[in-house]
């Protein structure tokens, strides 16, 4: 029997998917995580898998309903648009503003013109909004100019949670200071919770108000300029290290230090040359936010390094480490492993798979029968 291909195995998948909403969870507003996961599981070879952890997907935890459109937005029209920005309740809005877009334009158009008016709110959903529109993105690339209704609608979808859930940060990141990607995460001051907080509760905290943490201000202008390919590859490495040097933080937040400017590297190829250096800005400003956000101090992030090397001649391959994520069932090890998998085909580091390594373990499984294979 055949293996199921990429367009295939994916498109039949937003098919199942379709129903749910933006977000999951009881009490809770947690990004969808269905199309992210079944793209990646997709890209990685495992086609043949994806239809069964989709199933196992939609039972793991109640999904939310879309809000319902309330009133058209108008895209010429910014005193229509802008307002609805971070306004969840307007997510029926925007997916349908997105989806004329897409019927009227090609793709390729519409990203570019919203892509401006997003990246100032990039935090949105945890990075979720960029990390689904990017999966999106992908996908649309594979035939870019014979998109599939489901392709189309789940663009839509990412653009519109991004803008359902904008969240702009204080203040302004800027390319312009004298460190390496290395040196200015090292550079970020740290500051413990206070004394009796719990953990969870005291970064949520943080993470609405950013700018009252020491340090803030001068974490946004610490990087030296350079070329924005460049820069992902040193974002992506060092937050794998982040990763690594971290098993007492809540093992999901970390990750989008790394998923994040991967998923931006998915997308920038598609846009304008202009548009590069403000995304790796914005992107910084993410993670340097997650960094005062979730850790209190360094740990072992000095270390990184030399014990990725240390555990390099035990690490096997990625493909194994692909396997293991599929086996998993985890939609952040799937995405997390997918991510470093490629980052590390461009630019080889040890620190991405001992990062996945720390995150497969870290990570609780998907329960086995939740993994979509009650039927064979």
């Amino acid at each position: 029997m055949p293996a199921t291909g990429y367009t295939d195995a994916l498109n039949d998948a937003l098919d199942r998917l379709a129903d749910l909403g933006y977000e999951r969870g009881v009490g809770a507003d947690l990004a969808n995580h269905g199309p992210m996961g079944a793209e990646a599981l997709a890209a990685t070879g495992h086609g043949d898998a994806v239809a069964d952890w989709v199933e196992g997907y939609r039972h793991a935890m109640p999904h939310h309903e879309v809000p319902a459109p309330r009133f058209p937005l108008d895209p010429a029209d910014e005193s229509s648009w802008r307002p609805a920005l971070g306004d969840f309740s307007r997510a029926g809005d925007w997916e349908a503003l997105f989806a004329r877009e897409l019927a009227d334009a090609h793709w390729r158009d519409v990203l570019t013109r919203w892509w401006p008016r997003l990246t100032p709110g990039l935090l949105a959903g945890l990075t979720h909004g960029l990390i689904r529109t990017a999966h999106a993105v992908r996908s649309l690339s594979v035939v870019p100019d014979r998109p599939t209704p489901a392709q189309l609608t789940e663009l839509a979808r990412g653009l519109g949670y991004w803008a359902a859930r904008f969240a702009h940060l204080p203040g302004e990141a800027r390319l312009s200071g004298t460190h390496d990607l290395g040196a200015a995460i090292a550079s970020v001051r740290r500051t413990p919770y206070p004394e009796g907080s719990r953990g969870r509760q005291a970064a949520g905290r943080r993470l609405a108000h950013p700018e009252e943490l020491p340090g803030y201000a001068d974490a946004l202008t610490a990087p030296a300029p350079g070329r924005a390919q460049w820069l992902l590859s040193e974002m992506t490495t060092e937050f794998a290290g982040v990763y690594l040097a971290h098993p007492e933080v809540f093992p999901v937040p970390l990750i989008h230090g790394v998923t994040a400017p991967a998923a931006a590297r998915l997308v920038l190829p598609h846009l304008p040359a202009e548009l590069h250096e403000p995304t790796v800005a914005a992107l910084w400003h993410v993670q340097a936010t997650l960094l005062l956000t979730f850790t209190q101090d360094r740990a072992e992030e000095a270390d990184a390094v030399r014990v990725a090397r240390e555990t390099e001649v035990e690490a096997p391959p990625f493909d194994e480490l692909v396997a293991r994520a599929v086996e998993h069932g985890d939609e952040h090890v799937i995405k997390f492993t997918e991510a470093c998998r490629r980052e590390h085909a461009l630019r080889p580091d040890p620190r991405y798979a001992a990062a996945v390594t720390a995150a497969q373990q870290r990570i609780r499984p998907r329960p086995a029968r939740l993994k979509g294979r009650s039927h064979h």
